[in-house]
């Protein structure tokens, strides 16, 4: 599993790669902006990104946003809606009703979480999404 972690908090980001290393390979980034670069850059290269835990609120492009962006790339590229669809977890202080919808119908995302987030919560999350076969790393 490839994964793009997507955060401007150094503290958030060290704990996603920390729970998500022994998956697959962690790709780091600290906005939206850079997000949806190495999404672009991830297809180019013909790696893309099975899945992509991204913050909110971050600075220069904010989560939602850069959600859009990386979901009009898959539809310019024709996956939209199939099974090469990015799988995205919106991980998020925010627990508004605003904000949750906001990302499951303006963006598109797979998943919500809230933070705290605890690594076997995450684990469940990715597991529930069809990425991961097993609970735990082997």
């Amino acid at each position: 599993m490839k994964t793009l972690i997507v955060d401007d908090n150094f503290v958030a980001r060290r704990f996603l790669k920390d729970a998500l290393i022994s998956f697959g390979d962690c790709d780091v980034v600290t906005n939206g902006n850079e997000a949806v670069q190495a999404f672009r850059l991830a297809w180019e290269d013909h790696e893309p990104y099975d899945l992509i835990c991204m913050d909110i609120m971050m600075p220069e492009m904010d989560g939602h946003e850069a959600l859009q962006k990386i979901r009009t790339i898959e539809e310019t590229m024709g996956i939209a809606l199939t099974s090469k669809e990015v799988k995205v977890i919106m991980i998020s202080a925010l627990d508004d009703p605003k904000n949750v919808v906001g990302a499951y119908a303006k963006g598109g995302a797979t998943e919500y979480a809230v933070k705290p987030i605890g690594k076997d919560t995450l684990v469940e999350k990715i597991k529930a999404m069809g990425l991961l076969a097993c609970a735990s790393p082997p």
